[in-house]
C-alpha cells in the first residue's frame, strides 16, 4: 500500500511530464509554424521575446522538476518492493533528463542565446536569411525533445499501469 506522499509524488511526476511534453509539442504544431509564416523580422523579435520570458516560476517546475520527481517516484516505488514500476519511473526520468532537459540546454538554449544577441536586420532578405539559418535546425531539435518527452510521459504511465496490475494481482490473491 502506498502512502499519500507516494501517490502525490507519482501524480506530480505524471503532471509535470505531461506539462513539459505539451509545452514542447505546442512549439511543434503552432508556434514555429506561425513564426515561419510571419515576416522574418517579426519572427526574430517574437522568438527573442519568448525566449527571454520563458525563464520563469511557472515553467521551471516542469522543465527542471520533471526528472527529479520521476526519479523520486521510481526510488520510492523501488524501495517499497515495486521494482518493475519503480524501474519504469527511473527510466522515464532518465529519458526526459537526457532527451528533454539536457538536449534543450545543449542545443536549443545556445541557439536561443545566440539569436538574442543578434540585431534584427532592417532588410527583409537579410532577416529571412537569419531566420532560415535558425528556424529549421531549432525545429529539428525541438521535435526530437518533444518526441523524447512524450516517450518519457508514456513510460511513466506504464509505471502506473505496472503498479496497478501488481496491486490487482495482490488483491486477487488475498481474496482467494
Amino acid at each position: 500500500m502506498l502512502s499519500i506522499l507516494n501517490w502525490t509524488v507519482i501524480g506530480a511526476a505524471l503532471v509535470l511530464s505531461a506539462a513539459i511534453f505539451g509545452f514542447f509539442y505546442a512549439w511543434v504544431c503552432s508556434t514555429m509554424w506561425g513564426l515561419d509564416a510571419a515576416d522574418p523580422r517579426v519572427a526574430i523579435a517574437a522568438m527573442q521575446a519568448m525566449n527571454a520570458s520563458v525563464r520563469n516560476v511557472v515553467f521551471a517546475p516542469a522543465f527542471f522538476g520533471t526528472p527529479i520527481v520521476l526519479l523520486l517516484a521510481g526510488v520510492l516505488l523501488w524501495g517499497q518492493g515495486h521494482q518493475a514500476s519503480g524501474g519504469t519511473f527511473i527510466a522515464s526520468g532518465l529519458v526526459y533528463a537526457l532527451g528533454g532537459m539536457i538536449l534543450t540546454m545543449m542545443v536549443n538554449v545556445p541557439m536561443n542565446e545566440a539569436l538574442a544577441l543578434q540585431d534584427i536586420p532592417s532588410d527583409p532578405a537579410d532577416a529571412q536569411a537569419m531566420w532560415d539559418a535558425y528556424s529549421p535546425r531549432w525545429q529539428v531539435w525541438n521535435q526530437t525533445r518533444t518526441v523524447l518527452s512524450g516517450v518519457s510521459f508514456v513510460i511513466a504511465l506504464a509505471g502506473v499501469v505496472q503498479f496497478a496490475r501488481v496491486g490487482q494481482a495482490s488483491s486477487s490473491l488475498l481474496a482467494n
